[in-house]
């Protein structure tokens, strides 16, 4: 049995994936991940992992944010 808490999960993690393999964000993107985000109330250690990987991207330089 699939718990909403492992859909939000592979949510995050579609995303995610989609996000670093284009190297791009789009605002779009930008605003279903945050949406995403803030529905939950907590965040598990593995959504925190993949939330972290965005930002880290982002603060190297190696995910473009773009319109």
């Amino acid at each position: 049995m699939k718990s909403h808490s492992g859909s939000f999960q592979s949510d995050i993690e579609q995303m995610v994936q989609k996000i670093t393999a284009s190297g791009r964000i789009s605002r779009a993107d930008q605003q279903q991940f945050m949406a995403k985000l803030l529905s939950k109330q907590t965040i598990s250690a593995p959504e925190e992992a993949l939330i972290n990987r965005v930002f880290d991207l982002l603060r190297t330089g190696r995910l473009r944010v773009v319109d």
